[in-house]
C-alpha cells in the first residue's frame, strides 16, 4: 500500500504562533508575522489578561462604554453619530446621547468660530471629560470604560514632561482614574496598539468610524503623536517604553499635589472653586473665550473682579448641578 503524500504547506511565511496558517500581518507591537486567527486569539486574550491582573471589574458592576460622538462638530458628529446608533443595534446596547450644546450651550463650532483653531482643543477635552461623566451619572452606572489606547497613553506621557506637569504623571499612566470622584475611568486598551485595534476591527468587518478630528491638524498633542509614529517605526516597542517610563516615574514628596473639591457653581469635581469646564463657560459667555486658558493669577484676579462687580458669572444655559 502507498502512503498518503503530505498535505501541501501553505505558501508565503508561516505564522510564527501556530506554524500552520499563513501570516496575514506583522503585529504592530513586536513586528511577528501572524495569521488571522492567531492574532484574534492574540489580541483578546492580551486585554483579558490586562482586564483580570488589574481587577477593573467585579462581580454585579453596571458599566457604561464612552463612546466618541464626534464632539458637536458639523458633518464629522454625524458619521460617528450615526456609527455609534448603529452599533446600539448591533451590540444590543442602550444608548445615551449628551451634547455639548445642551450641557453647555455650546457647539465646537460655535467654540472654534469664536477662539480660532490654536487653542480649541483645550475646550473640546475639559468638556468632553465632563460630558462623559455627566452621561454616566445618568444612567447610574458604577464605572466607565474608555478606548485609550497604548498611543494615546504613550502621548500624553509625553505631553505632561513636555509641560513639566510632573504633578499629572502619577496618574495619566493609571489604568483606573477617577477613583476619587463620582464614577471611576477604566483603560483595558492602556497596552494595546492603536494599529492593532483598527486592524481587528478591519479583519473582524466590525462596524466602525475611525479619523482625525477637522479642528486638531494644529494641537500639541498632534506633533507629539508624529513624533511617537516616527520612533514606533524605529523601534516598535518605543510606544510600551514610554508608558513604563510614566508608570516608574515616581513624585517627589515636596511636590504639591492638589485637593479635590467640589465646583461652587455646578458640583463637579475640582480643585479649584470653579472647575475648569465653569471658567471656561465663563469666558464664553462673556466674549472673553481666552479668559479660561490664561495663567491662575490672571485668572484669579478677574474672578475677584467679578465678584466685586456683582457679575452673574453663569447664564442658565450652562451646566447644572450633579448629585453625586
Amino acid at each position: 500500500m502507498e502512503s498518503a503524500a503530505p498535505a501541501a504547506k501553505p505558501k508565503g511565511r508561516l505564522c510564527v504562533i501556530c506554524n500552520e496558517r499563513r501570516a496575514a500581518l506583522k503585529r504592530p507591537k513586536n513586528l511577528q508575522p501572524i495569521c488571522r486567527e492567531c492574532f484574534y486569539a492574540a489580541f483578546e486574550d492580551e486585554i483579558h489578561r490586562v482586564i483580570v491582573d488589574n481587577n477593573i471589574f467585579k462581580p454585579g458592576e453596571r458599566i457604561a462604554i464612552g463612546a466618541s460622538g464626534g464632539k458637536g462638530i458639523t458633518g464629522y458628529r454625524d458619521d460617528s453619530l450615526e456609527t455609534v446608533k448603529r452599533n446600539e443595534i448591533q451590540y444590543g446596547l442602550a444608548l445615551k446621547v449628551v451634547s455639548y450644546k445642551d450641557l453647555y450651550g455650546w457647539t465646537m463650532d460655535e467654540i472654534v468660530k469664536l477662539i480660532g483653531l490654536k487653542n480649541n482643543c483645550t475646550f473640546c477635552g475639559v468638556f468632553r471629560r465632563q460630558a462623559l461623566d455627566r452621561g454616566a451619572a445618568l444612567l447610574k452606572v458604577d464605572k466607565l470604560v474608555t478606548g485609550h489606547n497604548a498611543d494615546d497613553i504613550a502621548e500624553t506621557v509625553l505631553l505632561n514632561i513636555l509641560r513639566g506637569d510632573i504633578a499629572r504623571l502619577s496618574r495619566c499612566t493609571s489604568i483606573i482614574t477617577g477613583e476619587d470622584g463620582p464614577i471611576p475611568r477604566c483603560k483595558p486598551f492602556k497596552y494595546t496598539y492603536e494599529k492593532e485595534i483598527v486592524m481587528y476591527a478591519y479583519f473582524k468587518k466590525l462596524d466602525y468610524f475611525s479619523t482625525e478630528c477637522i479642528y486638531s491638524p494644529n494641537a500639541y498633542r498632534g506633533f507629539a503623536r508624529e513624533f511617537i509614529k516616527d520612533l514606533e517605526r524605529i523601534r516598535p516597542r518605543g510606544i510600551l517604553d514610554i508608558i513604563k517610563s510614566g508608570e516608574d516615574f515616581r513624585i517627589s514628596t515636596s511636590t504639591k499635589m492638589p485637593e479635590l473639591g467640589t465646583c461652587e457653581r455646578c458640583g463637579y469635581i475640582s480643585s479649584q472653586k470653579w472647575c475648569k469646564a465653569c471658567v471656561l463657560l465663563d469666558g464664553l459667555n462673556r466674549g472673553l473665550p481666552k479668559l479660561g486658558i490664561g495663567r491662575r493669577r490672571e485668572l484669579n484676579n478677574s474672578k475677584n473682579a467679578n465678584q466685586e462687580n456683582g457679575t452673574k458669572n453663569l447664564q442658565s444655559k450652562q451646566c447644572g448641578s450633579l448629585d453625586f
